[in-house]
């Protein structure tokens, strides 16, 4: 008889706000290509709202989804949010159409703009949690980081967070605010942020990973497919479920457009996995 490896269900982000573990990204509700309105608007606020019906208080997006018009579908959808319901969103990167190239713009006054933008869209006066999308190499860290500080004390934003950051980037952070998430991209088949994730850990500070359900080889997902069939689950709930095993202040965001998907990942959050699950996962996406 094999024992089950229990998880906390919760998270306390930024050490104030419950967070059920398995939240919802916000990417996929906009056009093709993260560009533009979604094909059917009215399904996308059915779904927002269904991932809320289903125990979802964390929905994580950014003012370059569309852009803009995730934020703007979201705060349709749920404002006046419901008591409990945490909207986290980022600044930092643009694109001027749905084939360009991702560029970072972290300076005070593009940041200053896109926070404005993202408060007016959401409906908010105050954003729970804002993360810079990225950090911009053409100027100082220290700016940046300069200027997320002084919105914290005036009051625009309750908590930080940073993505696609190293442990080293994170410290520098550190040294302006108290740096409540991150996100990287990590899953149980790429793991090659697994020293930010132990930092993070080690911190208190949430790590979200992005891109959770990762690709996957081969062989790996063979590996992953057995355990499914043991729990009468699908591979991408093993994988989910992996991951809230996997350290306690793992909060998930997988995205989609589909109300029957997101139905598929939220019984993730039901999936025990036992000892001999996670021994036999443990090598998954390992060189």
């Amino acid at each position: 008889m094999t024992t089950s490896a229990s998880y906390a269900p919760t998270f306390q982000l930024g050490g104030d706000l419950e967070i059920n573990r398995l939240g919802f990204g916000a990417m996929r509700i906009t056009g093709p290509h993260i560009w533009g309105e979604p094909t059917d608007r009215p399904a996308m606020l059915a779904l927002l709202r269904r991932a809320v019906e289903l125990g979802v208080n964390f929905i994580d997006t950014a003012d370059m989804y569309g852009p803009f018009v995730s934020e703007e579908l979201i705060a349709e959808a749920l404002a006046p949010y419901p008591a409990g319901v945490v909207v986290g969103t980022k600044g930092g990167l643009v694109r001027f159409g749905p084939w360009a190239d991702f560029l970072n713009d972290a300076t005070p006054q593009h940041l200053h703009d896109a926070l404005a933008g993202s408060l007016r869209r959401l409906h908010l006066e105050r954003i729970d949690l804002y993360q810079l999308h990225r950090i911009d190499e053409r100027l100082p860290a220290e700016k940046t980081f300069a200027f997320l500080a002084d919105t914290q004390r005036r009051g625009l934003v309750r908590h930080l967070g940073l993505s696609e950051v190293s442990v080293e980037d994170i410290k520098l952070a550190q040294q302006h605010f108290t740096v409540a998430s991150v996100q990287n991209r990590y899953s149980l088949f790429e793991r090659e942020a697994e020293p930010v994730l132990e930092y993070c850990r080690e911190q208190g500070i949430a790590f979200i990973p992005w891109f959770p359900i990762g690709g996957g080889q081969e062989l790996d997902q063979q590996a992953v497919a057995r355990v499914a069939e043991r729990h009468g689950a699908g591979i991408r709930q093993v994988a989910l479920a992996w991951l809230l095993h996997h350290a306690p202040n793992i909060l998930l965001i997988p995205g989609t457009s589909s109300i029957g998907h997101l139905e598929e990942n939220m019984r993730a959050a039901d999936l025990r996995l036992t000892e001999r699950d996670l021994h036999e996962l443990a090598d998954v996406g390992r060189a």
